[in-house]
C-alpha cells in the first residue's frame, strides 16, 4: 500500500543500524575510566579489539535487515538516490554527522560494491572543513596569565575525578609545575596572553590515561599532555609532562592502536589535535581516535584531491575547503602510480606515486619459493595486526575492497606488473583498475635502503631502533617471523616500524630453541640440520646469519641487542605472557618520564 515510502523505511533502517553501533562505540568508550581505575588492563585491551570488530558486525547486520525489508526486490538508481536524501535530512544535524555518512556508504556497499557513485554515496563533504562543528565546547580554557601553576594544575585535575586514590597527587603537581616553568622560561618567560585549553575527554589505551590539551603562547601552539598511570600496589599518578610536538606526533600515530575516549564532536576533536600535530592527515587523526573507518572515507577524499592536483599540474579548490586548501591545490607536476622502491616482496607487489606519502600493497597470485602461506594466511595476519596492540612498532593499514583507481594514472610498467602478478584481483576497464584486495599503508624508507644512505651516527640511532622494535613487538606477544631489514621502515621521524606480516607469529605460539651441540666432526660439518626441526621451531641464534653481511652495522647490533639472538631471552618473554602478564611499552622516552 505504501510502495512510495519504501525508501524511506530503508533510509529508516540504515540509520537503526548507525544508531545502534554508535550506542555500542560509545558504551566501550565510556567503561575505559572504569578499566582503568580498577586496573583491567586485559578488559581494556578486549575493549579496544571489540570495538573494531563492532563496526564490521553493526554494518552486515543491517545489510542483512535491508535485504529482508526489500525482499530480495531490485531497485534503481533513482530509487537510492531517494534513500540518501532521506538518510541526509535524518542526521542533517548530528554531532557525528559525518561518521553517519560513512556508516551509510559501507551499508550501500553491499548492494553496490563497485566504486563511488557521488549521487547515491557520501562521496565528497557535505559540510565546511571540520565536516560538522558542534554548538558546545569541547574544551576547559584557562587563562593563565600570573597564575600560580601549581594552583592551576590542582583544578585542572579536580576535573578529572576518578573513583581511585592519587599515590601523591601534591608531589605529581610540584614535578609537572617545575617542568611546565622551565618551558615557559626557556621560550621567553610568562606573557599575559598565554593560555591553556584542556579536552574534556581522557584518553585511554592499554595501561595508560592521557590529559590532551595545547599551551598557547606567543602566537604558538604547544601540546600539553599529562601520562597517567595506576600502578599496582599504588594509586594514581602523573608520569610525564609532553610539551614536544614530536613525542606527542608518536602518541598519536599510525603505529599505535586506537584511543578509547568518550568524544561528542569528532570533527570538533579532529580539528582541535590538528593545531598541535600539522603534519598529521586529518584521516590518521580519526584513526587514532577510533573512527577508523571514517578516517578511511576522509582518505579516499585525500586521494582524490591527490589526483586532481597531479593530474597535468592543475589544481582546483573542493568546495567548503578550508583557505589553506587552496594553497594545498596548487599546480603540481604530474605524478602516475609506480613501483615502490625497495626489494620487492613475493608475497605483495607495492606501488605508489612519487609524492604521496602512502603505498598500496597487493597480493600476488603466486609466491616465490620458499614463501609457503597461502593468500588467506596473509589477509588473516593483517587482520591480527589490525586488532593486536600494535606498540608503535606495526603499521596500520586501510583495506579497500573493490577500489577504483583511474586508468590514465598507472604508468605502463606499474600496470604490467599488476596484471602479471595478480591478475585474479585486477580488472582493467576503459578508463579504471579495479582492484578486489588492497592494503594501503603509510610510506616509510625501507630500512634496509636507509643504512645504505646513512651516516655513521643515523645508522647507529637506526640499529638501535631495531633492536628496540623486535623487543617492544615481543613485549606484545608478536615475533616478526621475517626479521629482514628490509621489512622494517624509518619514518619521517626517524623510527623504525614492522610492516611485512605474512610470517609474524604469536610469542606464545613459537618454540625457541639453543642449537644443539654438534656430537661429532661429520654433524658439525652437516649443510643441513641433524638435528630435528619442527613447524614453529626457532632458533635465535641463527639470526645474524641472515640479517646483515658481518662488519661494522651487525657488530654494533650484538654490542647493543645481542639478547634477541639468545633463545633465553625470548623463553623469559614467553613465559611472562603464558602468566597473562601485560608488559609496560611507554609510546615516550624514558627521559621524559618523572620516574620518582
Amino acid at each position: 500500500m505504501f510502495q512510495a515510502l519504501r525508501h524511506f523505511d530503508v533510509a529508516h533502517q540504515f540509520l537503526m543500524g548507525y544508531m545502534d553501533y554508535y550506542y555500542r562505540f560509545k558504551l566501550i568508550t565510556k567503561r575505559a575510566r572504569i578499566r582503568f581505575e580498577q586496573r583491567d588492563w586485559h578488559g581494556i585491551q578486549a575493549d579496544a579489539r571489540g570495538r573494531i570488530t563492532l563496526y564490521r558486525d553493526d554494518v552486515d547486520e543491517t545489510a542483512r535487515e535491508v535485504v529482508q525489508l526489500l525482499k530480495e526486490q531490485s531497485f534503481d538508481a533513482a530509487f537510492w538516490a531517494k534513500v540518501k536524501a532521506a538518510y541526509a535530512e535524518e542526521i542533517a544535524h548530528f554531532n557525528t554527522k559525518n561518521i553517519a555518512e560513512t556508516f551509510y556508504n559501507s551499508v550501500y556497499r553491499h548492494f553496490h560494491q563497485v566504486g563511488a557513485n557521488r549521487d547515491l554515496m557520501f562521496v565528497s563533504r557535505t559540510s565546511s572543513y571540520r565536516e560538522y562543528q558542534g554548538l558546545a565546547t569541547i574544551s576547559m580554557d584557562y587563562d593563565l596569565g600570573t597564575r600560580n601553576l601549581e594552583e592551576l594544575l590542582e583544578e585542572l585535575l579536580a576535573a578529572f575525578p576518578f573513583d581511585a586514590p592519587w599515590d601523591d597527587k601534591k608531589a605529581d603537581i610540584t614535578l609537572v609545575a617545575q617542568r611546565w616553568q622551565q618551558h615557559i622560561d626557556e621560550h621567553g618567560g610568562r606573557s599575559p596572553d598565554d593560555r591553556l585549553e584542556v579536552l574534556s575527554s581522557l584518553f585511554y589505551r592499554n595501561k595508560s590515561a592521557y590529559i590532551v590539551g595545547r599551551f598557547l603562547k606567543n602566537g604558538t601552539i604547544v601540546p600539553f599532555i599529562l601520562p597517567l598511570l595506576h600502578p599496582e600496589g599504588k594509586g594514581l599518578l602523573i608520569d610525564a609532562l609532553l610539551l614536544e610536538a614530536d613525542q606527542v606526533t608518536s602518541i598519536f600515530s599510525y603505529h599505535r592502536s586506537y584511543f578509547l575516549a568518550d568524544i561528542t564532536v569528532p570533527s570538533d576533536m579532529v580539528d582541535f589535535l590538528h593545531t598541535f600535530m600539522p603534519t598529521k592527515a586529518i584521516s590518521e587523526l580519526y584513526n587514532a581516535i577510533g573512527f577508523e573507518k571514517h578516517g578511511k572515507t576522509v582518505f579516499y577524499r585525500e586521494l582524490v584531491r591527490h589526483f586532481r592536483k597531479t593530474k597535468e599540474g592543475k589544481g582546483g579548490r573542493e568546495k567548503g575547503a578550508r583557505p589553506q586548501d587552496a594553497l594545498e591545490e596548487t599546480k603540481e607536476q604530474r605524478e602516475d602510480f609506480i613501483t615502490a622502491p625497495g626489494i620487492a616482496g613475493m608475497v605483495m607487489y607495492v606501488f605508489t606515486m612519487p609524492t604521496l606519502n602512502m603505498v598500496f600493497k597487493i597480493i600476488r597470485d603466486k609466491f616465490a619459493p620458499p614463501k609457503q602461506v597461502t593468500p588467506a594466511v596473509v589477509k588473516e595476519k593483517y587482520d591480527l595486526v589490525k586488532r593486536h596492540d600494535r606498540v608503535g612498532r606495526m603499521a596500520d593499514s586501510y583495506l579497500f575492497e573493490k577500489l577504483a583507481l583511474p586508468l590514465d594514472r598507472f604508468s605502463p610498467e606499474c600496470l604490467a606488473e599488476l596484471r602479471e602478478t595478480a591478475a585474479t584481483k585486477v580488472e582493467v576497464t576503459e578508463d579504471t583498475v579495479l582492484i578486489s584486495h588492497v592494503y594501503v599503508e603509510k610510506k616509510m624508507t625501507p630500512l634496509n635502503l636507509y643504512l645504505n644512505e646513512a651516516n655513521e651516527e643515523d645508522a647507529k640511532k637506526a640499529l638501535r631502533d631495531y633492536g628496540r622494535a623486535i623487543k617492544q613487538l615481543a613485549a606484545a606477544n608478536i615475533f616478526p617471523g621475517d626479521l629482514l631489514l628490509k621489512n622494517f621502515g624509518v619514518t619521517r621521524v626517524k623510527r623504525v616500524v614492522f610492516y611485512d606480516y605474512d610470517e609474524i607469529e604469536l610469542v606464545t605460539d613459537c618454540n625457541f630453541r639453543h642449537i644443539p651441540e654438534a656430537k661429532t666432526h661429520e654433524q658439525e660439518m652437516a649443510s643441513a640440520p641433524w638435528y630435528s626441526v619442527r613447524p614453529n621451531d626457532i632458533f635465535p641464534e641463527e639470526f645474524p646469519g641472515f640479517l646483515m653481511r658481518s662488519g661494522p652495522n651487525l657488530t654494533y647490533l650484538r654490542e647493543i641487542h645481542g639478547e634477541i639472538f639468545d633463545a633465553d631471552f625470548w623463553n623469559d618473554l614467553k613465559e611472562r605472557l603464558q602468566a597473562g602478564e601485560i608488559m609496560d611499552v611507554y609510546p615516550y622516552r624514558t627521559k621524559y618520564r618523572f620516574l620518582r
